[in-house]
């Protein structure tokens, strides 16, 4: 309870807590539009967290609940998992099976599309990352294991220990799967996508970025005393699209080029202790030794990505051409 990433002060969570009431019902008093209103919070949660030695709201938060749980559970079996990135399923319900792309799949389409032909990461980070299904089994092993055992256990669930796959790694798979699997684009014509150019040095991402954001303010402020309006139109969604890049890049920053590795030794043990319980592997596998990443991302998780967007771009279309009283072809 109130230790700190950084340990710089101590974090007293009752503070936190009356500071943001304090912050939103002054906010709310001023009567500001409730977009102000919800970024300024978002603001203060960020500069909270950075003081801590958090990145983002996010991991902060979920820091202080695993406080509380820890100081509330009294002599109740208490079990937190942790998993790093979950991804695509790689066996139940069936491989592959995914709700949405999100993290490091929205980077994957974009590359894939041919719009991402640079991007920043440190090449040998490692990605930490566990299957959806393997997460859950590791869920359902540690309950029965911890069934009657007043203690609290913290796992670690994810790979990088044990079986890490880099961003270098990475990058060469969806260049492969996107080199021989090529996306079509809105004419039906296959997009050839370049090797692509990852930038080790944020700073040099970052200088080039600006030098966009720049470039293009320049040209929208010539073309708006020109009264070109439908160029203006262009560069004013391409300066939105920029300033999005920067906030993304902001956002992932602490991940893309993060040092660490989770040491999953608990969790290791577990799978031991349930081998040695009879363990049947077939159904409860959360040993992320058993992964073949290349295989993995190849024929099951790239794969899965591509058909649900386009299943979900059909179901779209077909829904607005409904709504709009076309035909399906059209």
């Amino acid at each position: 309870m109130g230790e700190t990433l950084n340990g710089a002060i101590d974090l007293d969570i009752d503070c936190e807590k009356k500071l943001s009431e304090r912050t939103l019902s002054d906010l709310k008093a001023r009567d500001l539009p409730d977009k102000t209103i919800r970024q300024m919070m978002k603001d203060l949660g960020n500069q909270r967290a950075k003081l801590y030695g958090w990145p983002n709201t996010y991991v902060f938060t979920k820091a202080m609940g695993e406080m509380f749980v820890a100081q509330l559970r009294g002599n109740l079996p208490v079990v937190i998992m942790r998993p790093t990135i979950v991804c695509s399923t790689i066996k139940e319900p069936f491989p592959g099976w995914v709700e949405g792309v999100r993290t490091i799949d929205s980077v994957a389409v974009t590359y894939g599309k041919g719009s991402l032909s640079f991007f920043p990461a440190g090449r040998y980070s490692v990605l930490d990352l566990i299957p959806a299904d393997m997460f859950v089994n590791s869920m359902i092993v540690a309950m029965k294991a911890h069934i009657n055992q007043a203690s609290l256990t913290i796992y670690q669930v994810g790979s990088s220990y044990r079986n890490p796959v880099t961003f270098n790694e990475l990058h060469d798979f969806h260049f492969r799967y996107f080199t021989k699997n090529p996306w079509s684009n809105r004419q039906g014509i296959p997009v050839k996508i370049g090797k692509g150019l990852v930038l080790s040095n944020l700073m040099i991402f970052q200088v080039i970025l600006y030098m966009f954001h720049v470039m293009v303010k320049t040209m929208l402020m010539f073309v708006t005393r020109m009264g070109c309006y439908k160029l203006q139109h262009i560069l004013y969604n391409l300066d939105k699209k920029l300033q999005v890049a920067t906030k993304l890049v902001d956002l992932y920053k602490p991940y893309l080029f993060f040092k660490g590795i989770f040491v999953d030794t608990n969790t290791q043990r577990l799978i031991e202790t349930a081998r040695e319980n009879g363990l049947d592997e077939d159904v409860f596998n959360f040993d992320p030794l058993s992964i073949n990443w290349n295989d993995y991302f190849v024929n099951v998780h790239l794969p899965s990505i591509v058909k649900y967007l386009y299943m979900y771009s059909h179901i779209f279309a077909m829904v607005i051409s409904s709504h709009l009283g076309l035909s399906s072809q059209t």
